[in-house]
């Protein structure tokens, strides 16, 4: 039996979901109708895993996990609004150490909970088994000014040649802590552009890209339409759509299209991977598969390998659910397994290197 707490303070929701979860027959449920109790819940009931609100009178999500996290830590998953101030609150959550997060379909007080009773039910069932990561240090606010200050010097970009390379970043679960521990780390002379499939809701894509911006030194932009691809630039995929590469006139042009039927998850990262091997040559392709659950983009990114690419897969050490990268190892397509704080050095070194390096 996994022991789920769920904390809503809206009756109708903890009703909802404790329906939902109930019929599963493998959950043993508690419900707190605010922090305050689900702080009481969490020493006397000792969840496995927990759902939170993020807003809630007398303690609001925020203030309840970095609680939570320093009482007695549990995989925490977020439930939180489809608006900009609830994907805000979101990235900040999973600083403080949650898990993942999943965005009520109709506002804060949701009527359509069945549109994510899959989504949901899979998400806890993966946090039960996440790694939890430390919440941020206090400083990261004075590392974010600094960062911000040297994206201020960030170079001109030039127009994508022939002979450079290009970054796919496959991600899920657990993806945008992740991603936030590797990109501000690359520096502002990295030469090849980067383009990421987060799996993500459409409303969070673009500010997490302001966000990740605001971090590194790197531009950070959402590929919300078609864009040339330029080197120097981070390219978060749209959410709701999916992200994939063309040629127009000639160049590399990233494109953001309605949602592929034959993709379970989106932005598909198998769909990312298998159009950049028709309009790049494989050699000039790194693909970086990080945490997540599932095994999307395992199958493209294998084939990169096959056909003289470059990989890296997220390790188990460092990953928050081991599934897609566990899924790129198994098929023998990573050329390289990697913790996450090793992935950006990793990914410079390969940058500034002549292709005649043998793979790892």
């Amino acid at each position: 039996m996994i022991k789920l707490l769920i904390v809503d303070d809206s009756a109708l929701m903890r009703r909802q979901l404790n329906t939902l979860f109930s019929a599963e027959g493998d959950f043993e449920i508690r419900l707190a109708r605010n922090g305050r109790e689900a702080l009481d819940e969490n020493l006397n009931f000792q969840p496995d895993v927990i759902t939170l609100d993020i807003n809630m009178p007398e303690m609001d999500g925020l203030t309840a996990l970095s609680l939570l996290m320093a009482q007695r830590a549990a995989p925490v998953v977020m439930v939180s609004s489809l608006t900009d101030k609830g994907a805000l609150a979101t990235f900040e959550a999973l600083n403080l150490g949650a898990v993942d997060y999943v965005a009520k379909p109709g506002g804060t007080i949701s009527l359509s909970i069945k549109e994510i009773s899959d989504l949901l039910i899979g998400k806890v069932r993966a946090a039960a088994r996440a790694r939890l990561k430390n919440a941020r240090p206090a400083s990261l606010a004075h590392r974010l000014r600094e960062e911000r200050t040297r994206a201020a010097a960030r170079p001109l970009p030039r127009s994508f040649a022939g002979g450079d390379g290009l970054v796919l970043i496959g991600v899920s679960t657990g993806g945008p802590r992740t991603l936030e521990d590797i990109l501000p780390l690359l520096p502002a002379e990295f030469p090849w552009p980067i383009i990421v499939a987060q799996h993500m809701p459409a409303s969070f894509t673009r500010p997490f890209a302001e966000r990740l911006d605001a971090m590194c030194a790197l531009r950070v932009v959402e590929a919300a339409k078609p864009m040339p691809v330029e080197p120097g630039v981070v390219y978060i995929g749209k959410g709701g759509a999916d992200v994939a590469l063309s040629r127009r006139a000639g160049r590399l042009t990233l494109l953001a299209k309605p949602e592929d039927g034959r993709f379970l998850w989106h932005p598909s990262v198998e769909l990312l991977g298998r159009t950049a091997l028709e309009h790049v040559e494989p050699a000039q392709l790194i693909g970086v598969m990080l945490t997540g659950m599932g095994n999307d983009g395992a199958e493209a990114f294998t084939d990169i390998r096959r056909r003289g690419g470059r990989t890296i897969a997220e390790s188990e050490e460092s990953s928050v659910v081991f599934g897609m990268p566990a899924e790129l190892i198994a098929r023998k397509g990573a050329s390289m397994v990697l913790p996450s704080d090793k992935i950006a050095v990793q990914l410079s070194a390969w940058a500034g290197r002549e292709r005649s390096e043998p793979c790892l």
